[in-house]
């Protein structure tokens, strides 16, 4: 029996299929009002407080894939962010997981985030999974917190804990600033991006990371393992752009702008952070994932591209909708 926390959210409904194939699910959520409800498939309503009780939720479970998180928020409007973030995704994971240990579970799959890692990398040199950790807003330091805490876990209780730090997300369904970037491509607005060519940055598609965590809940090798994922292939951000319009159909009316000028841009308009994420590299190594689990991508980044955009041009919220 697989618990799955989240799944209501973008990468647990992406996994609700896959697992129904293989194992019998049982999916947590906060609300059920808005909750898929696959047939067959008993949902829990709970939240990641220490005072809830998990015992019914995981009674018979072997395996917890635990999704669920306070994510990260641009404009956090909470006095303390970095202890709600605590609260939820340090507190909250750890209760849960010293429930599952004591309910006779024997692996727990945590969705980290590669900002455990840092924010940038330099060139040349992608993020390991071995290298020391170097969070730096409240998120990444409550993700970073909470998989110490599983670890420290995992030696006490014999649990197996499978950490995964995932880069940027998208695929179908896909929310936030890359659905952003895609309306900006679908509608032929001019951007000041073209001239940022030199970085890279690491994405991965939602089906090569729903592919990875299902291979981590039954993998040997995984046991008490932290992996990175990624598509296999990093892309500038010009260059991502230029895909993803060649996705959407569209050309990509993109100007070159030095990127000082980009950054000051961003900073006259309170966003600093934009400027990093559009010109910095982000790269991931996935050398060890690949051979500790004999794991590849299945999806080529293009192919990922291109169900993203076909999704959302199909979709109520497309173009032409």
């Amino acid at each position: 029996m697989i618990l799955l926390t989240g799944a209501s959210g973008f990468v647990g409904q992406a996994l609700l299929a896959p697992l129904r194939q293989r194992h019998r699910i049982r999916i947590v959520v906060r609300d059920t009002r808005a909750a898929p409800c696959p047939q067959g498939v008993a949902i829990v309503q709970a939240s990641l407080s220490t005072d809830q009780d998990w015992s019914a939720a995981l009674s018979g479970v072997d395996v917890v894939v635990h999704c669920a998180a306070r994510v990260h928020i641009m404009n956090d409007v909470v006095a303390d962010p970095l202890a709600e973030f605590r609260r939820v995704n340090v507190a909250g994971t750890l209760h849960l997981a010293r429930q599952a240990a004591q309910a006779g579970a024997r692996r727990f799959v945590f969705l980290s985030s590669i900002k455990v890692n840092g924010e940038r990398t330099l060139p040349g040199m992608p993020f390991t999974a071995e290298q020391p950790p170097a969070p730096e807003d409240a998120y990444a330091i409550s993700k970073r917190e909470a998989e110490d805490g599983l670890r420290v876990l995992a030696q006490e209780t014999g649990m197996e804990v499978v950490v995964i730090r995932p880069p940027l997300v998208y695929g179908p369904g896909v929310k936030a600033n890359f659905l952003a970037m895609m309306r900006w491509l679908a509608r032929g607005v001019p951007l000041p991006l073209g001239g940022i060519a030199e970085n890279r940055r690491s994405l991965v598609a939602l089906e090569n990371l729903v592919d990875l965590v299902a291979t981590c809940i039954e993998h040997p090798a995984a046991a008490n393992q932290v992996f990175l994922v990624s598509d296999g292939e990093d892309l500038s951000t010009a260059a991502l752009l230029r895909r993803m319009a060649k996705a959407l159909g569209r050309p990509a009316r993109l100007i070159s702008l030095p990127t000082a000028a980009l950054s000051l841009a961003a900073g006259l308009i309170g966003r600093p952070g934009l400027a990093q994420r559009l010109c910095a590299s982000l790269e991931v190594d996935i050398g060890k994932t690949k051979k500790l689990l004999a794991w590849s991508p299945p999806l080529s980044v293009d192919e990922g591209l291109r169900r993203t955009a076909e999704h959302w041009l199909n979709s109520k919220t497309g173009p032409s909708r």
